[in-house]
Parts: structure tokens; C-alpha cells; sequence
């Protein structure tokens, strides 16, 4: 079948904030909209997924264009650009290239809307000015059935690596704190680790993949980085210090780069080690008293919407907001009459703006954050919003950043809900159901209902 043919915002170049103009699908810059087609996080605590030399390739559902392995997100990206085709919870695949390489050739048997849900954005606007994107989840039965096989072979091959390495008595392995080698099975090295250098990665039995997941620690203290709060030292000894003064003795647990590394992350399909242990936790809190005498809340923070400064609350950012950048939030939902969901597309739509380093009051673009928000606050135009139907739209219910707490504490009151739902003005869009049909007549658990009848 053909592609999708690219048009709309989504297929508009981009902007870097050095400056640099790039064409996307032969689209012009000026001649089109700024999109962001990867998810974006707030400040944190550094980390992150690093990827694994040597991945093969990975074709394009819908064209011969390739991508490595360990450039997934440009092929994502890929698809959303020029075909219009966006993956749900595609961290959630076990196998990202066997998963392609199935709906590649599905595609190619039946028309893309027999599996996928069509959203239409900007449905209000013009005719020639609509696009429609096509949603392909698990919320398919053959595309949930495939993600759970995937996952079951996932495990399978994990759960024997791991078998291999319980049993293997050939292992040699250097300390990383003391030099001292050892030999025979892995268990011997871990426990010294943990023994005598106090440094804990968890039980032997736990991991898989063991000797890479050394080299990984291995290169990340050569290059004089903490384990824990991966800051980079100038020498060993004062990395070695900061470790032990500090009790940084163990790994990042919100480091992603880890989870491959440990049985647990495989087990169950969508669920990563952290949630199966609060079920964990869960279970064992049921069988206890409770008592939550010691119990002290531990506040999220906020961030600014034009600097890096965090608050405990939305008063206390907006104080900062105002004193700093003369931009009164509280002022302007007040006076704009902002219900909950205008206040979050407001705030999406800034954040936007702010991360593609363009002014929203003249539409200039810089080439850092630093200079966008020197000449927003010299040019006082932190308050000069644009004209509400430029903000008002659906696409910014969507979250510029996925961890922006700001939005977490955004308030409404009781009657502004029930005017806007008086006046009909919340968008419902409804699952694409019109293919149901033929999604039931094509779908695989016919195989597998006639494969049960036949037994």
C-alpha cells in the first residue's frame, strides 16, 4: 500500500537554537510550523539511556528508509513526518525491530485504517488546513498479542542468559575499588564488592548480561564519574572520596540505563522494577498497622516558565515569575477567565515557545534560551501574550515537558467546570470505531479461537 504523503505542521522543518535552518520533506522553515516530535523532560538529575555499539537497522514501515537500532527516535520521528504514524508506549516493546518488521508487512496486506485510529488535529480549522494522524496501540488486539509475545520470548531468552551465568564457573573479574582479581563464578566478585567496599548492586541472581553491566560501571568511574550522582571529578582519589564521604557507593536507580541489566524489568509487560515493587510494598503495608505518625509529605517542585528556578508551590513560582520576568499568571487567569484546561494549554504552549527559543510577543527566534529571555524581559515581552485563538488549541492539552509538575498544580474552581460543561466546550474524541467490522474479520484471535476449537 502507499504512505501516507506528508503535509500539515508536522512536516514543517525546524529551527535549532544555534540557529540553523533545516527542511524537512522539502518544506521550507518559513513556510512552516514548529513541531516537537520527541519527549522532552524538565531538569533533573543527569542520566539516561545510553545506546549499544553495532545495532543492526530497522526499516521504515512504510518506505526503504533504514535507521540503526540505536537510533530509534529518528526513525519515529521518521514516521511521524513523513507518514503521519505515531507508535503508542513504544518503550514498551520488547522487541523493536521484530515489531516493525510484523506491522511492515501487515500494512502492505490491508489498509492502515484497519488497524489504526485516525485524529484529526486542528479540526476547527479550514479544510485545507486539517491533517490526519494515525494512532497504531495496544488497545488493537493484534497489536496487544504481538506485544505479549514479544514479550514472552523476550523473557525467555533473558531467563537462559541468566541460567548460563548462574552456572558458569569460568568468570574472572577485577574489583573497581581495589584491583583485586577474581575468578570462578560471578557471585565471588559481587559479594567482595559488596562486602568490603560496601557497593551493592543486588544479589547475583538478580542480574543478567553481568559482565557488560561491569564494563558499564568499569567505564563510568575511568571517566571519573559518581555511580550514584553521575558527576564527573577531576582525579580518582577525589571521586573516590566523594563516593565514600557521600555513601555513593551504589548505582543511579533512575538511571534507565540500568533496567536491562536486572530479571526483574522483564517480567511483566509494561511494568517497570520500581512499579513491581510498590506493588511489593503494597502487599506488606496491607498486612500492617496503620500508622503514619512519621509520615512528612515530600513536595514536588515546580519549574519556571522562562528560567530553571524551582518552587514548592505555584504561589511561591508565581511570586518568583513576576518579581523576576514581570509575568503574573494568577493575574492573567483571572482576567482572561481560565478555566483548568485553557490554563494548561497556555502553559504548553509557553513552554513550547520558550524550548524552540522563540519570543511569543514578536515571533523572533534566538539562539539560546539566555538571549530569548534577556531581550523577553528588556522587550517586556513576557506579558505580551498572542491572541488567544494561537494558544486555545488541542494540541496543547499535550504536555511540552512529560514531567512539568507545573501543570500538577494548576487549580479550578467547582463553577468554572460546570459552566464549560454547560456551554459544551470540552472536546471528547471518541476511539475510531467505524473499521470495527473489519478489524474483528482480520483480526488474529480468529486464528487462534479456530486453532482452540480444532484441539
Amino acid at each position: 500500500m502507499a504512505a501516507p504523503e506528508t503535509q500539515g505542521a508536522a512536516a514543517g522543518g525546524e529551527e535549532d537554537c544555534e540557529g540553523n535552518h533545516s527542511k524537512v520533506a522539502g518544506v521550507s522553515y518559513e513556510d512552516s510550523k514548529d513541531c516537537i516530535l520527541e519527549p522532552l523532560s524538565l531538569p533533573e538529575s543527569p542520566g539516561g539511556i545510553t545506546a549499544l555499539e553495532g545495532s543492526p537497522s530497522v526499516p521504515c514501515i512504510f518506505c526503504e528508509e533504514h535507521f540503526p537500532m540505536d537510533e530509534q527516535d529518528k526513525l519515529l520521528k521518521h514516521m511521524i513526518i513523513e507518514h503521519k504514524m505515531v507508535i503508542a508506549d513504544v518503550k514498551l516493546v520488547a522487541d523493536f525491530q521484530r515489531y516493525i518488521l510484523y506491522w511492515r508487512k501487515r500494512f502492505t496486506e490491508q489498509p492502515i485504517t484497519d488497524f489504526c485510529s485516525v485524529i484529526r488535529i486542528n479540526s476547527t480549522a479550514p479544510l485545507e488546513e486539517q491533517d490526519n494522524y494515525f494512532l497504531l496501540c495496544d488497545v488493537l488486539p493484534e497489536d496487544r498479542l504481538l506485544r505479549e509475545e514479544l514479550q514472552k520470548e523476550r523473557l525467555k531468552e533473558i531467563l537462559e542468559q541468566q541460567q548460563q551465568e548462574r552456572n558458569d564457573n569460568h568468570f574472572h573479574g577485577i574489583c573497581m575499588f581495589c584491583n583485586e582479581e577474581f575468578f570462578g563464578n560471578r557471585s565471588v566478585l559481587l559479594n567482595h564488592m559488596a562486602r568490603e567496599h560496601a557497593f551493592n548492586i543486588g544479589l547475583p541472581d538478580n542480574i543478567v548480561n553481568c559482565n557488560e553491566f561491569l564494563c558499564t560501571l568499569q567505564k563510568k568511574l575511568d571517566n571519573l564519574q559518581c555511580l550514584y550522582c553521575e558527576k564527573t571529578f577531576r582525579d580518582k582519589n577525589t571521586l573516590k572520596d566523594h563516593m565514600r564521604k557521600k555513601q555513593h557507593r551504589r548505582i543511579n536507580p533512575k538511571n534507565r540505563e540500568y533496567d536491562r541489566f536486572y530479571v526483574i524489568n522483564y517480567l511483566e509487560l509494561g511494568k517497570s522494577w520500581e512499579e513491581v515493587q510498590l506493588e511489593d510494598d503494597r502487599e506488606l503495608l496491607d498486612h500492617q498497622e496503620d500508622d503514619w505518625s512519621d509520615w512528612e509529605e515530600r513536595p514536588d517542585s515546580a519549574v519556571c516558565l522562562f528560567c530553571e528556578k524551582q518552587a514548592e508551590t505555584i504561589e511561591k513560582l508565581c511570586v518568583h515569575m513576576e518579581d523576576a520576568h514581570e509575568f503574573d499568571l494568577l493575574k492573567i487567569k483571572s482576567e482572561l477567565g481560565l478555566n483548568f484546561y485553557q490554563q494548561v494549554k497556555l502553559v504548553n504552549f509557553i513552554r513550547r515557545q520558550i524550548h524552540q527559543c522563540k519570543c511569543y510577543g514578536c515571533h523572533v527566534k534566538f539562539k539560546s534560551k539566555a538571549e530569548l529571555r534577556t531581550h523577553m524581559e528588556e522587550a517586556k515581552h513576557t506579558s505580551l501574550l498572542p491572541e488567544r485563538k494561537t494558544w486555545d488549541q488541542p494540541e496543547y492539552y499535550f504536555p511540552t515537558y512529560e514531567n512539568d509538575t507545573l501543570l500538577c498544580t494548576l487549580s479550578d474552581s467547582e463553577s468554572d467546570l460546570t459552566a464549560q460543561e454547560q456551554n459544551g466546550n470540552i472536546t471528547i474524541i471518541s476511539e475510531d470505531i467505524s473499521k470495527l467490522h473489519a478489524l474483528k474479520q482480520s483480526s488474529i484471535l480468529n486464528q487462534l479461537l479456530l486453532h482452540e476449537s480444532l484441539k
